[in-house]
C-alpha cells in the first residue's frame, strides 16, 4: 500500500471506532489503529489489512475500557 492508502485506511478505521467508542479520546484510537496497522504492514496479503487492523484495535480498546470500567 502506498502512503495515501495507508492514511485512508487508518482514517476510516479510526472514524468507525470513534463512533463505536465515543468516550475514548480520538488520539488514543488513532494511535491504537496506527500501531495495529504497523504490525500488519509487512504482510504479503494486503486485502484483509483494514479488517484485521479494525479487529485488533477493537480488541485493544475493549480491553482498555473494560479495565477502566472495572476500576470505577
Amino acid at each position: 500500500m502506498d502512503d495515501t492508502e495507508k492514511h485512508d485506511t487508518i482514517a476510516k478505521v479510526t472514524d468507525r471506532l470513534a463512533a463505536r467508542y465515543p468516550d475514548a479520546p480520538r488520539p488514543l484510537i488513532a494511535q491504537v489503529v496506527t500501531e495495529e496497522y504497523e504490525t500488519l504492514d509487512a504482510g504479503r496479503i494486503r486485502t484483509y489489512i483494514p479488517t484485521l487492523v479494525e479487529h485488533g484495535a477493537k480488541n485493544r480498546l475493549n480491553r482498555e475500557f473494560a479495565a477502566q470500567t472495572a476500576r470505577i
